[in-house]
């Protein structure tokens, strides 16, 4: 069901998960070990299947994923979500979602934050942050199950290209990936989050199709990088791109840099919609 546009300004915080919350994928941290591979020889062997079958990478590890379960592990949600509780995040981000939304209620601004991951929903939803209910929505890869619980097939699977169909369920409140209705043409006083009121936080060039979507809306598009080794590489060529707007370590602590700018675009937000609505105001008054 469509969620329509409200009085109050919604701002929309959309993230890539792995090496954006996460330091590393989400199947390096137990499921790959488990299954008796390193790491590099598990998407080694992904990466073979993928190009002997022209094949999307993200089908291809998802096939490997439950054909080395067998035998090894019960390849089910609950399984899934096991490893999610393990997964590591970034420094502060447990305590980042409640903290901007808490400044946002300040200057009557409602921030949602959305998953958009080509990784694997069970084990995002595994997460001890996930379980707090902090995400609107998570639009990941993820599995069917047959009447054992076990995964059999994929339900949904996300590449770069695809990541862009979310935030126009976003923009619209169509949330639903089975309601058509985002299709249906909306005024543009009429979306629930319009573009320049989301920010996408991305790490690498899979999310580039959705920094460049958001930036060229008047949007506010995010690279982070790894604060341990502070390698910047990715970033500086995004930028150079006109990728992204800002780039910031992954430290999502209070004071850091990255919670000052995005303190900033809720300022800027604020400020914005009131002279937006005043417009949308006067413009009906002609009608």
């Amino acid at each position: 069901m469509a969620e329509y546009k409200r009085d109050k300004t919604v701002l929309a915080i959309c993230y890539d998960f792995d090496k954006t919350l996460s330091p590393t994928d989400m199947q390096a941290q137990g499921y790959i070990q488990s299954v008796g591979y390193d790491v590099k020889e598990f998407w080694d062997k992904t990466n073979i299947l993928a190009k002997e079958n022209e094949m999307d990478g993200n089908l291809a590890y998802m096939y490997v994923m439950r054909d080395e379960a067998r035998g090894r592990i019960i390849f089910n949600r609950e399984k899934l979500e096991e490893y999610g509780s393990k997964v590591k995040l970034f420094p502060g981000v447990s305590e980042w979602f409640g903290r901007l939304n808490a400044y946002g209620e300040e200057k009557g601004v409602t921030v949602e934050h959305y998953i958009i991951s080509s990784g694997l929903k069970e084990m995002i939803d595994g997460t001890e942050i996930a379980k707090r209910g902090v995400f609107k929505k998570v639009y990941a890869s993820s599995f069917c199950y047959n009447d054992r619980g076990e995964a059999i097939w994929p339900a949904q699977v996300i590449n770069y290209t695809n990541k862009t169909q979310f935030l126009f369920r976003i923009e619209k409140g169509v949330l639903d990936i089975n309601d058509d209705k985002v299709n249906d043409y909306f005024a543009p006083e009429n979306m629930r989050v319009p573009f320049r009121n989301m920010v996408y936080i991305g790490d690498s060039d899979t999310d580039i199709p959705c920094m460049k979507l958001v930036n060229i809306n008047g949007g506010h598009s995010i690279g982070v990088y790894n604060p341990e080794n502070n390698n910047k590489d990715r970033v500086y060529k995004m930028l150079k791109d006109n990728r992204i707007r800002y780039f910031a370590p992954a430290d999502y602590t209070e004071g850091s840099e990255l919670d000052i700018l995005l303190k900033a675009i809720i300022d800027k937000t604020a400020a914005y919609e009131v002279l937006e609505t005043k417009h949308v105001k006067d413009v009906y008054e002609t009608k």
